[in-house]
């Protein structure tokens, strides 16, 4: 495949261009309510081209008698423009890496993926349970016409579940993801059948619990409350081609404009990060898809606007470097700036603190419901476990607690923040036609003073 990308590429006149080949094997186990709904497996791949002339042309194919075609097509595409295409300058690499699973994907029979799913069903009471696994060996190579090459080979495997309760005529339910980079330590890593034996008690309380109270209030929330705004007001609008407008007809824009680095957003003690460098973590990668080496980015520092996610035509526009965001979700997809692992930075207080210290307040642990405008600013978080807080201490249940507030009010109201720290897994979508990348999103317990609730 590398002296068929090494041909292509010796054979394009273009002021850059770029191959990349991409290969995926997967299967997916179902499960619902104690029967075998579905198992599939797959395989696909395909070769994508990339070429910068006048404008930018891509194309890509699944057929190997087909390549030539695919590009001429994006030679075609890239005379098409003004000339002025801005790229950011980078070093070139050439690299190979892989991640290691300590319990290999290849190695896992399907006969006991499904006895595992059937022995979580069986454990729970629940008259509704759905679940899902599914694993996949990801190989890439990338190729450029500066002289990058990257090779990789990226496992991973991701359980959701979706489950309903009854209680006296009210219905509850939840949904979770939970995914790594990696194999099937994944349950080494994760209790799952646990984990869904507390969420299946946490929704009984739930479906018994009165409703929340409406008023002023001090509010704490969970990990998986944090990770889901950290993504959505903080991830989303730090997209450089969202707030350049390119996103403006399929997703949206941002509130942030180009010249807002630098300023303040919230309370000094807030940092949200993406980092793609997380072992483990289910948007891991040490090399993005135009070959720059992953680093963490601060998002926001110290309450203040830092930095956005770049890929190399975003950066060549606001005249800065990559810093690895480019992301595409299969081999017919163009780059384009994307999320990893976005969270919350943790701080010094334990939970017990975080509560002690609140008189009258919210635990919302976390979230049923939730939406954001298309500029990511006004937004809304419907907690699903959450519990009244009186006198530092966490009292009975309460039902959907409804937190409506701005993107500025929600980080300027943060007055101390918990030293744990959880992540969730997410498929991040955007794009068009649409690409759902695989990402975590977290944080640890966070306390806000003073927030309006209903």
């Amino acid at each position: 495949m590398e002296d068929l990308m090494r041909k292509i590429l010796d054979g394009i006149e273009a002021k850059y261009a770029e191959v990349r080949y991409i290969k995926v094997l997967g299967e997916e186990v179902v499960v619902k309510n104690g029967v075998v709904e579905g198992v599939s497996s797959s395989e696909e791949g395909g070769l994508a081209v990339r070429i910068i002339n006048e404008g930018v042309g891509f194309a890509a194919t699944n057929r190997m008698d087909k390549v030539e075609d695919a590009v001429r097509v994006a030679e075609k595409l890239s005379r098409k423009g003004n000339g002025n295409v801005p790229f950011s300058q980078e070093k070139t690499y050439e690299d190979s890496w892989s991640v290691e699973e300590k319990k290999k994907i290849e190695n896992m029979a399907l006969e006991e993926k499904i006895k595992y799913l059937l022995d979580i069903d069986r454990a729970l009471k629940a008259p509704m349970k759905i679940q899902a696994l599914h694993d996949k060996i990801v190989e890439k190579i990338y190729m450029n016409s500066e002289g990058t090459l990257i090779r990789a080979r990226i496992p991973r495997v991701e359980y959701f579940y979706m489950m309903g309760v009854m209680v006296d005529g009210n219905f509850e339910q939840s949904y979770r993801q939970y995914g790594i980079t990696g194999g099937y330590e994944i349950f080494d890593m994760y209790d799952l059948k646990g984990i869904l034996l507390e969420e299946e008690e946490a929704l009984t309380k739930v479906a018994k619990a009165k409703k929340s109270p409406e008023g002023v209030f001090d509010l704490v929330i969970g990990p998986e409350v944090a990770g889901i705004i950290a993504h959505e007001s903080c991830g989303h609008p730090s997209e450089a081609d969202r707030i350049l407008g390119r996103e403006a007809a399929q997703a949206g824009e941002s509130f942030i404009e180009p010249d807002m680095v630098g300023e303040r957003i919230g309370s000094e003690i807030v940092n949200v990060i993406d980092d793609p460098t997380i072992e483990h973590s289910f948007g891991y990668y040490r090399y993005d898809e135009e070959g720059i080496p992953a680093r963490r980015r601060y998002l926001y520092k110290e309450g203040r606007i830092n930095e956005f996610l770049h890929n190399r035509e975003s950066a060549g526009k606001m005249g800065v470097h990559s810093n690895a965001a480019a992301r595409s979700s299969s081999w017919n997809r163009e780059p384009i700036a994307r999320m990893s692992t976005t969270f919350f930075e943790p701080g010094d207080y334990s939970f017990e603190e975080l509560v002690d210290d609140v008189k009258m307040g919210i635990y919302m642990k976390s979230f049923t419901e939730w939406n954001i405008d298309d500029i990511r600013y006004n937004q809304k978080y419907v907690g699903r476990e959450a519990y009244l807080i009186e006198n530092g201490e966490i009292k009975e249940p309460v039902k959907r607690p409804v937190l409506e507030i701005t993107t500025p009010g929600f980080y300027s109201r943060v007055d101390a923040i918990g030293k744990d720290l959880e992540f969730y897994a997410g498929t991040c979508g955007k794009g068009d036609p649409m690409q759902g990348v695989d990402v975590w999103m977290g944080g640890p317990h966070i306390r806000l003073r003073n927030v309006k609730m209903r």
